[in-house]
């Protein structure tokens, strides 16, 4: 026994009786538009300047924040830098404090004992050491640090490699040279597997620091670096009154959000060593990247929710601007109207028909102002970049905000007006001048 064939006829023929009226009303709706183009024109122009504005001012703010965020990265990765002061005698006077000094003993401390630091090194820097190759000279810093520094800073080193643990346990004399002094020792030539002279002393180049930064401005690119160990035997820090001394020192939390402990917890180490109070912040002189790229990423949010509202206002100013038209469209055609309704046209039928032309008009125009923003935005990405700004991009949550907005605008800018045009009884309106 065989299943009943139900038949889809009538359906078919209903759908295609919709979709033939929709049609008629959208043509209807976009030769209304048309016989009014200058009043439409400008309608559209509000829409879709509110749309670009908004895009473009959310992503002029995300240059700047993307920009300053790449500024740190060159530095390095969650860096936070500990260097000596003064110890005050009273609190909150430096004239009345002594100063003291990190030893490399302070470094081997913090290592051992601190429980919230990914990588430490200490940094003993010299700027009075000569460098001199085969074919040149130049004084550039000096810096001896722990294997463990390229894990905190950004030396991207090529051609070559970093040195390890064996180079600096086994005081080898061996030297990573930065891009800026090649152009200086090694003009035109390899420098890898050469030889450079520091105050005499022949050292191995293993390694060479490539460009830091679109203008090689970056201090990284005009540095020496030799392990902590043959620097503390070859060239130490002289400072007053104490000995084994280091420059500063450059530490790492194990997370973003742990600085704070981490921070805590070396002036803890510091000051036991020292013997002075760890809560005397200001025997302490730190700089915290990550405290400083959370107070940039505050204001770069506050300037993103600024430009944003200035262009929603924008857009709600085009909005109520599509509003407005609609119902002057209205009141305008307010004959038209009646003499439909007199025909047959139905509520929803009118309804429609005002409700499409406003939302046509949002949409329209809010594509419209999308695109050309997102191509101002590509045009202005092939230019160069001055440092520490990004070209503008067209960021993900302002479009959706501006479509947001835009769906809204377009139901309020095309119900309101529908529904007033569809609920004008026909003989008063037909009667209208």
């Amino acid at each position: 026994m065989g299943l009943p064939v139900r038949s889809s006829g009538p359906d078919a023929h209903v759908g295609q009786t919709l979709m033939r009226a929709l049609l008629d009303i959208v043509r209807q709706s976009l030769a209304t538009l048309w016989a009014h183009k200058l009043r439409s024109f400008l309608t559209m122009f509000g829409i879709a300047w509110g749309v670009g504005s908004l895009l473009l001012l959310v992503g002029l703010g995300e240059g700047f924040r993307s920009g300053q965020q790449r500024n740190l990265a060159e530095l390095g990765q969650d860096i936070m830098f500990g260097f000596p002061g003064r110890i005050p005698a009273v609190e909150g006077s430096l004239q009345s404090g002594r100063p003291y000094y990190f030893t490399y003993d302070d470094y081997l401390a913090v290592r051992s004992q601190a429980k919230f630091l990914k990588a430490v090194s200490p940094v003993l820097n010299r700027e009075d050491i000569r460098a001199v190759s085969e074919f040149g000279s130049t004084n550039g810093q000096v810096f001896g640090v722990a294997p463990d520094y390229d894990n905190i800073r950004n030396v991207p080193v090529n051609p070559g490699r970093w040195f390890n643990e064996e180079d600096n346990n086994e005081h080898r004399r061996v030297a990573i040279v930065g891009w800026e002094l090649l152009k200086k020792m090694f003009p035109g030539r390899p420098a890898v597997g050469s030889t450079i002279l520091l105050n005499g002393i022949r050292f191995d180049v293993i390694g060479v620091v490539e460009k830091i930064g679109k203008e090689g401005n970056n201090g990284t690119n005009a540095r020496i670096f030799v392990p902590i160990e043959t620097m503390r035997m070859l060239f130490p820090l002289k400072a007053e009154n104490t000995e084994n001394a280091i420059s500063f020192i450059n530490y790492r939390p194990l997370t973003k959000e742990q600085h704070l402990e981490a921070k805590q917890e070396v002036h803890e180490i510091l000051a036991r060593r020292h013997g002075f109070d760890p809560k005397i912040e200001d025997a302490f002189q730190d700089w915290d990247t990550i405290e400083g790229s959370m107070r940039v990423g505050k204001i770069f949010d506050a300037m993103d929710w600024f430009l944003g509202v200035v262009g929603v206002v924008t857009l709600a100013l085009g909005a109520i601007g599509i509003i407005n038209i609609m119902l002057v469209s209205v009141t305008e055609r307010t004959k038209e109207i009646g003499l439909r309704k007199a025909l047959g046209a139905t509520y929803r039928n009118i309804l429609t028909q005002f409700f499409i032309e406003g939302a046509f008009l949002a949409t329209f125009s809010g594509g419209i102002g999308l695109a050309i923003s997102a191509g101002f935005m590509t045009m202005l990405a092939q230019l160069p970049s001055p440092d520490g700004f990004d070209t503008p991009r067209v960021v993900p949550s302002s479009a959706i905000t501006a479509i947001l907005c835009l769906a809204i605008a377009g139901v309020a800018a095309g119900l309101y007006p529908a529904r007033k045009a569809a609920l004008l009884p026909p003989v008063e309106a037909l009667r209208s001048e």
